[in-house]
């Protein structure tokens, strides 16, 4: 603990993937986990948990905490499963950057408070990684559930394109279930802009596509995300800023804005996307913050409906 004052299918690589000539690095331990924390003290402790529990790889977490006022540094200082940072930052996308550069793991993940790793998510990434050393970022299933835990609905990713994220500014992928290699990083420099407030995903993304690095997806739930009602990307600045991303992409990529669309509902037809199947999960919750609870999914969705905000 620290406290600070202050059937699988194949990669897609780009011509600018990682060079296999970058000398071998020892690394301390399999994976590092960033979770970027303030005033989420309920969520976190939920988190904490579910990276805590993971079997059969070694992973540090490390929490970037700007300062909590709520409690949460009553209990997150003195927790022996994360080393707590407490410092002031520029906000989200400048805690996981700190969290990354304290990191001492061969893969590197950032988590955020109101999500969770399903069991042993972690050992089937580093497996994965494993049989596919030329990849560099894998992507995996989430499951999106509201405040009690319950299902709402399910997302599964695609490798990014360019176009599509310029004139959406929809990743095609949760970073909840989002994975890279150290080299991501140590070679590439592709940390996150910390000027970025709420759609620096997308930008860091677009970055990801530009230096060509092999991507893929890992078929396979191995997160969760939590709608609490009060989630930093699915608020009003959020949309206001995506709303200005998207305004910023060439005029001929807007133009043709409407068969992008098409083409990324196709490509999630091509790849099962709406063809979902009963499963079930196992998270902490805030009525059993201190073992998992079983859902079972009987009738699974791919339509992400989200609770119209109360009126003034």
């Amino acid at each position: 603990m620290i406290a600070d004052a202050g059937c699988l299918p194949q990669p897609h690589t780009g011509a600018r993937a990682a060079s296999s000539k970058v000398a071998p690095r020892f690394f301390e331990v399999k994976f590092s986990i960033i979770t970027p924390s303030f005033r989420n003290s309920q969520w976190l402790k939920l988190c904490v948990a579910s990276v805590a529990d993971q079997q059969g790889v070694d992973v540090e977490h490390i929490v970037q905490d700007a300062g909590s006022d709520d409690g949460t540094l009553d209990w997150l200082t003195r927790d022996p499963r994360v080393q707590a940072h407490v410092e002031k930052d520029k906000g989200m996308y400048d805690a996981v950057n700190r969290g990354f550069r304290r990191a001492r793991g061969e893969l590197l993940a950032y988590l955020n408070c109101d999500e969770q790793y399903l069991p042993r998510a972690l050992k089937k990434v580093s497996d994965y990684f494993d049989l596919h050393p030329k990849v560099d970022i894998v992507f995996g299933d989430c499951v999106v559930v509201d405040a009690h835990g319950n299902y709402l609905c399910e997302r599964r990713p695609l490798t990014p394109r360019r176009l599509h994220i310029l004139t959406s500014g929809n990743l095609g992928f949760l970073t909840a279930a989002t994975f890279l290699r150290r080299r991501v990083l140590d070679t590439h420099q592709l940390f996150f802009n910390p000027e970025m407030r709420d759609v620096g995903d997308a930008e860091w993304t677009l970055r990801v596509i530009e230096a060509g690095l092999a991507t893929t997806v890992m078929p396979g739930f191995l997160s969760v995300f939590t709608e609490t009602g009060h989630n930093l990307n699915l608020g009003a600045k959020t949309a206001k800023e995506r709303i200005q991303f998207v305004n910023s992409s060439p005029r001929f990529a807007r133009y043709l804005s409407p068969l992008l669309l098409l083409h990324f509902r196709l490509r999630r037809w091509r790849a099962g996307h709406y063809r979902c199947q009963p499963h079930d999960y196992s998270i902490y919750t805030l009525d059993s913050p201190d073992r998992r609870k079983i859902f079972q999914v009987s009738n699974p969705t791919f339509r992400w409906t989200r609770p119209k905000p109360a009126s003034a």
